[in-house]
């Protein structure tokens, strides 16, 4: 938002006031009588709180909660009976009825977290979980890898968002603390958990009989691994709690920017390990420069992309679901295709728009209402895409990285928070939103495990099995942290995006 711009806010984000009402007794008009007594005015509502107390809504009780858990019951008894009748359904019918239900499940399974005090989130991907092929098999491999193709639509909105909210004010504000954060988080979490999979090399099965020199590498891509960071997740929690405060805008705007830091890493790393795993290989310097037009190519993208969607809004301004869309399918493939970062380019688009137009406000509305079903769909197919035989198999040493992962997580931002005096409140819950990992570390782990064919699947797995645990208990981590920073709305308003930043 430009300095000398005046920030808008919808209506239905103000508190519903009347006529102010005088303090003490009214004196008599000389128009008329003595006027009546006059009712004390409403308590203001407190910052934060969701519109939809305006509108009526009730809080939940036991009945409500055993209505959904009966709902739930029932929808999972009829498509076990449905599966068992017609068990080989993999065509597009199957993939539909798979569809419709992961959104119903996932929505009735994040009303029954709630009482626990657990995010939306959990509830989306245990209900994938249950549902999917390692339990229940309600719905199988083929339908999940079918229902996957909706994750280029959900990243794309998720980065859109994530941009859109990047205001230039709000950046300005808390730069330090998050250039600081960055390196610490970067340098200190790279180099301890490349230490720890080194130290633990021989509990991992792929990396037991290595050479010292080729452990040493696998090391170091794996200390790539544990600075990834999931936006998606941070997005969905602030999705569901419309959370506005300090930790929220700055797990936010880390996270956005740990990002970019992250391809920078990542690709010098696989230039500089290569001599090491592949021994008579040599270091190229090819991979730098595809680096530089990468990232360069991807921003001028990323503002061409803001520019033109400002102007479409405010000269079109309709169907902007079916732009997005658009986006989400047809432009990732295509950038994915000229060997473009899609998150880095919807980033940039999102900021520009936010930041460069009067059309940010427009440009989340219109995110909150394409995410509040792609959201429930994506967490819930990452439940069911979850290996459970394999995170069986893996867990001891998942367990082990990710604890470690942690802890190295606390430590860097606890030294950041010295560094950049941040208030107490920061320094108490700001690392909670970093242990969450998804799409952007196993999307690394694919680039790294087709950069090293000779590491085989082994590390890819562990990377999944790893991801598998900060998915799960990463979210919860960052609501707590919220409702105990007191940032969380008073009531959550489910699948929708949270202007943060603005006056609710």
């Amino acid at each position: 938002m430009k300095d000398n711009e005046v920030p808008t806010v919808s209506a239905a984000a103000l508190p519903e006031v009347g006529p102010a009402a005088p303090s003490g007794p009214v004196e008599p008009s000389g128009a008329g009588g003595p006027a009546g007594p006059v009712e004390p005015a409403a308590p203001a509502e407190p910052h934060g709180a969701s519109p939809a107390r305006h509108h009526g809504a009730a809080p939940k009780g036991p009945l409500n909660h055993l209505t959904h858990a009966a709902a739930l019951v029932i929808l999972f008894g009829l498509l076990y009976a449905t599966t068992r009748a017609v068990p080989d359904e993999h065509g597009p019918a199957g993939a539909v009825a798979s569809i419709g239900f992961l959104l119903l499940a996932g929505t009735l399974a994040s009303e029954l977290v709630e009482p626990l005090r657990l995010p939306h989130i959990s509830g989306y991907i245990l209900a994938g979980i249950v549902a999917g092929p390692h339990v229940l098999k309600l719905v199988d491999h083929h339908a999940v890898e079918e229902i996957s193709r909706v994750n280029a639509l959900a990243l794309a909105l998720i980065a859109l968002a994530g941009g859109a909210e990047l205001r230039i004010d709000i950046v300005k504000k808390s730069l330090k603390s998050i250039l600081l954060h960055n390196v610490v988080q970067t340098v200190l979490v790279f180099v301890a958990m490349t230490g720890v999979f080194y130290a633990a090399r021989s509990l991992v099965p792929f990396a037991a009989d290595l050479s010292t020199t080729a452990a040493f590498g696998v090391a170091v891509l794996w200390g790539v691994i544990a600075v990834t960071r999931s936006p998606s997740a941070v997005l969905g929690i602030l999705s569901q709690t419309r959370a506005t405060g300090p930790v929220a805008m700055h797990t936010l705007a880390f996270v956005m920017t740990s990002d970019i830091i992250v391809i920078v890493v990542t690709a010098v790393a696989l230039s500089t390990v290569r001599p090491l795993i592949e021994p008579g290989t040599t270091m190229s310097m090819h991979e730098i420069e595809l680096l530089g037009r990468e990232i360069l190519g991807s921003i001028s993208i990323g503002t061409t992309l803001g520019l033109a969607l400002a102007a479409y809004m405010r000269l079109i301004g309709r169907q902007l679901i079916l732009v997005f869309v658009a986006l989400g399918f047809g432009a990732t493939e295509v950038l994915r295709y000229l060997r473009f970062d899609a998150l880095l380019v919807f980033v940039v688009a999102g900021f520009v728009v936010a930041n460069l137009s009067r059309q940010g406000e427009k440009l989340v509305h219109a995110v909150e209402d394409a995410a509040s079903v792609v959201f429930v769909l994506f967490f819930a197919t990452a439940g069911a895409h979850l290996d459970l035989p394999l995170l069986r198999q893996m867990w001891p040493v998942a367990l082990l990285f990710g604890a470690s992962r942690a802890l190295v997580t606390w430590i860097a931002n606890r030294i950041g928070n010295r560094m950049a005096d941040d208030p107490p409140l920061l320094r108490r819950w700001s690392w909670c939103g970093l242990v969450s990992q998804a799409g952007l570390t196993l999307g690394i782990s694919l680039t790294i495990e087709r950069a090293f064919p000779s590491l085989g699947a082994g590390f890819r797995s562990l990377v999944i099995g790893c991801v598998a645990l900060n998915e799960v208990f990463g979210p919860i981590l960052f609501k707590y942290a919220l409702d105990r920073a007191g940032e969380t709305a008073v009531e959550a308003s489910r699948g929708s995006l949270p202007n943060l930043g603005h006056p609710r």
